[in-house]
């Protein structure tokens, strides 16, 4: 299982000058390639190697980091032209499809770069990097980095890192490849609800409710409101400063509950059974009100955390359809939109069991999964690819950012 570390830079001022002009350098020369191959109408790999490698090194840059803007150019397109393909962009003729197509793909000046082991060296011990710039080789960048991580790195790197400046900070994204536990055989399972008012509701009776955390996205909205009606430069510092605040308080919400569950199902040798909400975003019909709520719901990147903790532990996971879970009695079976009465209240009209509506909703989820699981469905936590991109991030100090993973 591949997971990608971020380790913080703490780089001199005359070594930010240089990874600032070579992250400047590369993406320039990506915008160039860019150009080229959308004009010529070729953007693979191969064919942007045979077309502009000599040309990129006559820019300044060196063997392995031009293969690198090749390689970062073509997988750009094969992104693009995989979302035409899956009718991401709408469909032929549609104006967002056209725009796509009709001009290549730029780089941001300070975009990402990735380096290999030719371009990169890592001297944990000093806890120091050596890296490939435009000026020269850059010897003794200082890093700060946990025990965790920094066990992690010398155990279980490999492959590719990527440098990437965000915020006025620098970041190495380093790659390890981690063993996976073998998987388990459960016992039973823990089915888990997922809602807005309680972020997840385990069979077991667990609530984790959602009212902090939904308390401080409406904060965050009032203030970014109110900030953005001033208008004034020290207002948009300040915006700018809060951007990823709320973004980060979700990711470490869902961190703590998916570890809390991952680790309870590992206590008891049992699978977890979660909803499949997939498309929920176009099936619901909701007021205006209601869509912010709605749109700010972190339900998948909650379900990935499951998958990936879960995977590190060899607990299985199941995913089943959510259809009439809240609806349904789990103590009798029996479906009725009446027995929903409220948000957290459920009756069932047919037998008169009264229960939490959410504990409910993760009953009937268990036994979905329990079901499905019996006839041999298969995991989705050993899977191969599950999780986000190359793998989850652990981050440096043990703390969450913005579509990050932490074990």
């Amino acid at each position: 299982m591949k997971l990608v570390v971020q380790v913080k830079l703490e780089p001199t001022p005359e070594q930010t000058a240089a990874l600032e002009a070579t992250l400047r350098a590369c993406n320039e020369a990506a915008n160039w390639l860019s150009a080229l191959g959308h004009a010529r109408g070729q953007v693979s790999r191969r064919a942007l190697q045979c077309l502009a490698y000599a040309q990129l090194k006559a820019r300044g840059l060196a063997a392995q980091p031009a293969l690198h803007v090749l390689r970062k150019t073509a997988d750009a397109y094969t992104v693009l032209n995989a979302n035409i393909r899956n009718g991401n962009l709408g469909r032929p003729g549609a104006k967002r499809r056209r725009k796509a197509e009709s001009k290549p793909i730029t780089f941001r000046p300070g975009a990402a770069q990735p380096y290999d082991d030719r371009c990169l060296s890592w001297q944990l011990d000093a806890g120091t990097v050596s890296i490939w710039t435009t000026a020269g080789r850059l010897r003794g960048v200082a890093f700060a980095c946990s025990r965790q991580v920094r066990k992690m790195l010398a155990e279980h790197r490999k492959g590719e890192s990527e440098l990437i400046h965000r915020d006025g900070l620098w970041f190495l994204m380093a790659t390890c490849d981690v063993p996976e536990a073998s998987a388990i055989e459960p016992t039973d399972f823990i089915g888990v609800d997922l809602g807005i008012v309680n972020i997840a509701t385990t069979s077991d009776g667990v609530i984790h409710a959602g009212r902090a955390l939904n308390r401080h996205r409406k904060r965050q909205r009032e203030l970014r409101r109110k900030l953005q009606k001033k208008g004034t430069k020290s207002a948009k510092r300040v915006l700018k400063r809060q951007r990823r605040k709320e973004t980060r308080k979700a990711t470490e919400t869902n961190h703590i509950i998916a570890k809390r569950i991952v680790t309870e199902a590992e206590r008891t040798s049992r699978g977890i059974g979660l909803e499949n909400l997939s498309g929920i975003r176009q099936r619901a019909r909701l007021k205006k009100p209601q869509r912010v709520a709605l749109h700010s719901w972190a339900f998948a990147q909650l379900g990935r955390f499951v998958e990936y903790k879960a995977r590190r532990a060899g607990v299985p996971v199941v995913y089943v359809d959510p259809a009439y879970t809240s609806r349904r009695c789990a103590e009798c079976g029996y479906i009725d939109k009446a027995n929903r009465v409220s948000q957290a209240r459920f009756e069932c009209r047919s037998c008169g069991v009264v229960a939490h509506a959410d504990r409910n909703g993760s009953r009937n989820v268990r036994a979905l999964a329990r079901e499905l699981w019996r006839r041999g469905a298969e995991s989705h936590a050993p899977a191969p690819g599950a999780g986000a991109g190359r793998g989850p991030v652990v981050t440096a100090s043990g703390g969450c950012r913005a579509a990050s993973l932490v074990p």
